[in-house]
């Protein structure tokens, strides 16, 4: 497939997925759309009690299991006051500033509801208010009820998910934006390595599983990686690069557009110190195909792979991510061919695993 084609395949299937809604514990929509894409490239396809998908190709070689997260963080909803305005909780780590006057979709009973959320007017506030950032304590989600009793009638109840309402576009030169690629571009990137993979003759084992609930405590991973006891594995997902206004290369010296970012360590070593031979058998593979890398450094933020590799008596695990402004945002922005390249790297790789475990 010509290079051209390949970026087009990614970007309709990054736009697909990234337009779905799914937070934290509300996975089903993006699972469906997963194994939707998946079923025709693996042997056997199942949901495990947690909701992890877990689809296997089976080999005679080694397992690797390449995990990659279905959720999205977004809001729930705890209060309805007495004029129908809705109070709500965060589910996993929003910057507040970027929740206030975001448009959003409130997923209720009868269906799915727009929404503003709103707060006091910076016009009746004293002057010493106007200086603080708003919280989202103090902010509030109308869906234009005439009351609670409104609100309730239309599907509203306490603990209906809330998430952003946005949608993928495309910016100048192979950058796109939208909500959620944190981390569906993850997922893009397994659906695209299993389906070259059905293509090649390989002896490997390979799990590919969209975990869930990662944003609120890598819950799905440690779950799955129970189950599935692995021989090592990977963490598709997206990390900070450094190469805009506000941050500086000091911060993170990653860029978007210069190849994929394998993990040395990430949150200063408390959450994964990659495996040694995880590393050599990644850089190797991609100075084999010649891919555009990177290696990440970070003090802050985690992926699934930590869980992964604390899990039974331990699993060699690394991470693979693409470097995504505004990560947790609803504007998150990534570079296509960071995704084309990344996809390159982890085939080459698990082509390779007999050489190296």
């Amino acid at each position: 497939m010509a290079e051209a084609q390949e970026l087009d395949v990614i970007r309709k299937s990054l736009e697909r997925f990234s337009n779905a809604h799914g937070i934290s514990g509300s996975e089903f929509e993006v699972r469906k759309l997963l194994e939707k894409e998946l079923e025709a490239y693996v042997d056997q396809i199942r949901t495990d009690t947690m909701g992890n998908l877990i689809a296997s190709r089976k080999g005679k070689g080694p397992s690797v299991m390449l995990a990659a997260h279905m959720d999205e963080i977004g809001l729930m909803v705890k209060y309805i006051d007495e004029d129908g305005f809705l109070r709500f909780v965060k589910i996993g780590g929003w910057f507040d500033q970027t929740l206030l006057n975001q448009r959003v979709i409130i997923h209720g009973s009868k269906g799915p509801l727009f929404g503003v959320i709103g707060s006091k007017p910076p016009h009746v506030m004293k002057e010493e208010d106007r200086k603080k950032p708003v919280k989202y304590e103090d902010m509030f989600i109308d869906i234009g009820a005439k009351d609670r009793k409104d609100a309730e009638e239309l599907g509203i109840e306490i603990g209906s998910t809330v998430s952003l309402d946005r949608e993928f576009a495309p910016l100048a030169n192979g950058k796109v934006t939208s909500k959620a690629f944190d981390n569906r571009a993850g997922l893009v990137i397994l659906i695209e390595v299993m389906k070259r993979l059905s293509e090649l003759k390989i002896d490997a084992n390979v799990y590919a599983v969209g975990t869930v609930q990662e944003e609120v405590g890598l819950k799905g991973a440690k779950t799955s990686a129970f189950g599935l006891i692995p021989d090592l594995a990977l963490a598709l997902d997206t990390t900070i690069p450094g190469d805009h206004p506000g941050i500086t290369k000091t911060d993170s010296p990653l860029e978007i557009g210069k190849g994929p970012v394998i993990t040395v360590v990430d949150a200063s070593g408390r959450g994964l110190i990659a495996h040694p031979q995880i590393l050599r058998w990644l850089k190797e593979s991609a100075a084999e195909i010649k891919a555009p890398y990177q290696l990440g450094v970070g003090s802050g933020g985690t992926t699934d792979a930590t869980a992964i590799h604390l899990t039974r008596e331990g699993i060699p695990t690394g991470t693979v991510s693409i470097a995504t402004r505004y990560i947790h945002s609803p504007v998150e922005v990534l570079d296509l061919a960071d995704l084309k390249a990344c996809i390159d790297l982890i085939v080459k790789a698990v082509e390779n695993m007999d050489r190296y475990f």
